[in-house]
């Protein structure tokens, strides 16, 4: 507590019986904020009582305060032209402001103007000038300014509205201009001698915030994931391994019946790596099933009819999604023994694209599959529904797309209440025999897949428009301490 302002209050509270807090430094010549502290120590001793107000005031703005300190543009205009008069090219290297003194000048009639071949001559109009703009700022300062004098220096932005916050201070019931300062802590010396019996201690507030101590936060992005995660648990999947973000092109695309003069596998798309650039470990039984089908077909498909490369299946690159992983553990399933499954993956995937405010060259990507006999697409789209329905979108449309490894293909597309429009939410389909039976899985092994992006629902709950905004180097820290919880079912119909 600052003691000359603690000595002033209390003399001055003596005196007055009560006051202003914004009046009393004002009149005593301290800083307010300074005021305002030893008023609230003085207030948790009893001495005073406080009760907060607030009032609106006028001020000049930084540009209103340099006219104030100098002069305004129009009057700076004024005097820098001679009795013969200025060219106003001169005039605007002269007055860095003349511009827009020019304009104000003119309509006051401060100043004539006649043409002088490509330039513009300026002289005055009259004698002398009164700096009324300067004048009627400092008649804000002295709070004297009238409605329409405020009003038009508002207009030009050298005032502006100002709420202070301010005490009226009364005596409270413990008044003394000797206030006793009260211990807040009992220490372990205080106890030993016996001195914590002769002070007096100050009350507890039970009813303070304690200081939020300095914590992590979760990402906007992982608390949907968690979500995700959560509902497709529920729904009896397991989680795939996806720890594996560089993959072979063989598992990324040859697997998965994807033909090696498909655009996605062109550079433009795909990040491909250059050390190591290929790998060493792909069954080659299987590659040659793969290969076969590829070239010639089999399993009632005539295949591509073109010469399939190992070269080009041995390339190593950063995964373009995670239907890689689900390859990988529908093989394994195939040669530990066929056995129906549900699969889930959330992870990150690469795509070599422009970056705007919807795309970025990394995200993260959703997919759920579901291996058994005789499925459909009936038990694809039962699924969805129940699927997105769970996530708070159970009004869902389906539109026939084309995949190189399902079929058939449909896009999903959702109606969202809170945008009151229908978006594009997912992607799905049958995997086609193509891929599966080359694997080894039995006849008649059915899967059905879907997937989507986890930023497109994580910018719509948390109402990102940019998605640059929320993942990446640009983000600001404090969205994410600050956003709320992930709550689904707040968002459902």
């Amino acid at each position: 507590m600052s003691e000359p302002e603690k000595i002033a209050v209390l003399d001055f509270l003596d005196q007055q019986g009560g006051f202003s807090s914004l009046e009393f430094a004002q009149s005593k010549g301290f800083d307010h904020n300074t005021v305002v502290g030893v008023l609230k120590s003085l207030s948790s001793l009893e001495v005073l009582t406080l009760e907060q107000a607030e009032e609106t005031r006028w001020e000049p703005t930084a540009e209103g305060k340099t006219y104030i300190e100098t002069h305004s543009p129009e009057y700076q205009v004024f005097e820098a032209i001679p009795a013969e008069g200025i060219l106003q090219s001169e005039l605007m290297k002269k007055i860095p402001a003349a511009k827009v003194g020019l304009g104000h000048g003119m309509k006051s009639k401060w100043y004539k103007t006649e043409k002088a071949g490509a330039d513009t001559k300026i002289t005055r109009a009259v004698e002398s000038i009164v700096d009324q703009a300067k004048e009627d700022l400092l008649a804000v300062v002295e709070n004297k300014a009238s409605p329409q004098i405020l009003k038009e220096l508002q207009r030009r932005k050298l005032v502006e509205k100002i709420i202070v916050k301010f005490y009226h201070v009364k005596k409270g019931d413990k008044f003394t201009k000797t206030p006793t300062k009260l211990a807040t802590e009992l220490t372990r010396e205080m106890l030993l001698s016996g001195s914590w019996e002769q002070l007096q201690f100050k009350n507890y507030n039970l009813n303070a915030e304690g200081i939020i101590p300095p914590s992590g936060a979760l990402h906007p992005l992982m608390k949907v994931r968690t979500q995700f995660r959560e509902i497709l648990l529920e729904m009896g999947f397991e989680e795939m391994p996806t720890n594996q973000w560089v993959e072979s092109s063989f598992w990324n695309f040859d697997s998965l019946f994807q033909p090696q003069q498909h655009p996605a596998r062109d550079a433009h798309d795909t990040f491909f790596l250059r050390d190591p650039a290929t790998t060493l470990s792909i069954p080659e039984d299987y590659m040659a099933r793969v290969k076969e089908v590829h070239e010639r077909g089999g399993y009632e498909s005539t295949g591509y009819q073109y010469d399939w490369k190992e070269s080009e299946a041995r390339k190593n690159l950063l995964r373009t999604h995670t239907t890689a992983v689900s390859s990988r553990m529908l093989y394994k399933l195939a040669q530990e023994g066929f056995k129906p499954c549900k699969y889930f993956s959330i992870d990150r995937v690469f795509r070599n694209e422009s970056l705007d405010a919807t795309h970025l060259a990394e995200f993260h990507q959703i997919e759920g599959l579901i291996c058994d006999k005789n499925l459909n697409l009936g038990n694809l789209i039962a699924v969805l529904k129940t699927f997105f329905e769970k996530i708070g979108m159970p009004h869902l449309r389906f539109k026939p797309a084309y995949n190189p490894y399902t079929e058939p293909s449909m896009e999903v597309f959702g109606y969202h209440n809170g945008l009151k429009k229908w978006v594009e939410i997912g992607n799905s389909g049958i995997f086609r025999p193509e891929m599966l039976l080359p694997m080894g899985l039995p006849p008649g092994t059915s899967v059905i897949a879907w997937g989507l992006s986890l930023e497109r629902p994580t910018m719509i709950l948390y109402r990102v428009n940019n998605i640059r905004e929320l993942f990446g180097h640009n983000i600001n820290l404090s969205f994410v301490k600050e956003n709320p919880l992930c709550r689904l079912e707040k968002f459902s119909a």
